[in-house]
């Protein structure tokens, strides 16, 4: 799959968040999204990230935003994540991989001399129009919340 870039329209999707409920990106029409991939709940980096992004939540929606989070670990997961660190979003379940398949997000990784499949950490900043405005593939994780607001202050 080609790769995403600003100015491509967001694909839809429809899959589970942490309660089961059914999600679809066109449900947040109107709206400005964040949309973040992420590895795994409970590791470092992503718990880094998502207590940023918890704790600039309030600043986030003041400025019309919405946050999504997506990783491949399930719904049981999700909850457990959430309860732990008190997340205040969405996360979406996406074991398949299908979700991270549409966003060119389910790629190679390198780690200590090994390759392997995973989620290559990335931010899509969706517009109300549901363009793609902005796409982090840098993520500073324990300032993404700041790294998002530099953006759109």
């Amino acid at each position: 799959m080609e790769r995403l870039k600003v100015g491509d329209i967001a694909p839809n999707f429809t899959a589970r968040d942490q309660q089961g409920n059914t999600v679809s990106l066109s449900d947040f029409q109107g709206r400005r999204v964040i949309l973040y991939f992420y590895p795994k709940d409970n590791t470092p980096g992503c718990t880094l990230e998502a207590k940023s992004l918890r704790d600039g939540k309030q600043q986030l929606a003041d400025r019309g935003f919405e946050i999504i989070g997506v990783s491949p670990d399930s719904e049981k997961s999700h909850c457990n994540f959430i309860a732990k660190h008190q997340l205040n979003f969405t996360l979406i379940s996406d074991t398949d991989k299908s979700v991270a398949q549409m966003y060119g997000v389910w790629g190679e990784k390198k780690m200590m001399g090994r390759t392997y499949m995973g989620i290559l950490r990335t931010t899509f900043i969706i517009g109300p129009d549901g363009r793609i405005e902005r796409i982090f593939d840098k993520v500073n994780t324990a300032h993404h919340f700041e790294q998002i607001m530099e953006v759109y202050q």
